[in-house]
């Protein structure tokens, strides 16, 4: 990947669309290097197309090794709210030239693949908090059995 290439992309694409800061895609290139060095550390030919769901888990342990706790903050104020937004920025790569994808790639494989407050918040939680979030409410129980 040509640095000056990215960098003068990534400044068009920040300058034609602001939804993102230009730090999130600057993360998301290292997130992107981390997964593919992961990947081939767990002996998976590192120069296969990575997959949307790949990259989101590897964007996840990125972010919560380099962040931490502030982990949802940070990303929150680069604009990053949710998976799909990952997939936002990954298609305007694509877009610009500097990311490829493989034609069974959609947007939308990268839509509702994790929760923020469950890949961000949860590992940071004492686990007997991490329990009581992960066991559904009274309110979400079904209730059409009012002897259940």
């Amino acid at each position: 990947m040509n640095k000056v290439g990215f960098l003068d992309a990534l400044d068009a694409i920040v300058e034609s669309d602001a939804a993102y800061d230009r730090e999130a895609y600057l993360f998301l290139r290292d997130a992107l290097d981390f997964t593919i060095k992961r990947l081939k550390k767990d002996q998976t030919p590192a120069d296969r197309h990575v997959s949307p769901v790949e990259l989101l888990d590897g964007i996840r342990l990125y972010a919560l090794k380099e962040f931490g706790p502030m982990a949802p903050t940070v990303l929150e104020y680069w604009g990053l709210t949710e998976s799909l937004d990952f997939g936002k920025m990954v298609f305007k790569l694509v877009e610009a030239g500097i990311f490829g994808t493989t034609d069974t790639d959609k947007l939308e494989d990268f839509a509702h693949v994790y929760d923020f407050e469950e890949a961000f918040v949860l590992p940071f939680l004492p686990k007997h908090k991490r329990r009581a979030a992960s066991t559904p409410s009274p309110e979400s129980a079904d209730c059409s059995n009012p002897h259940s």
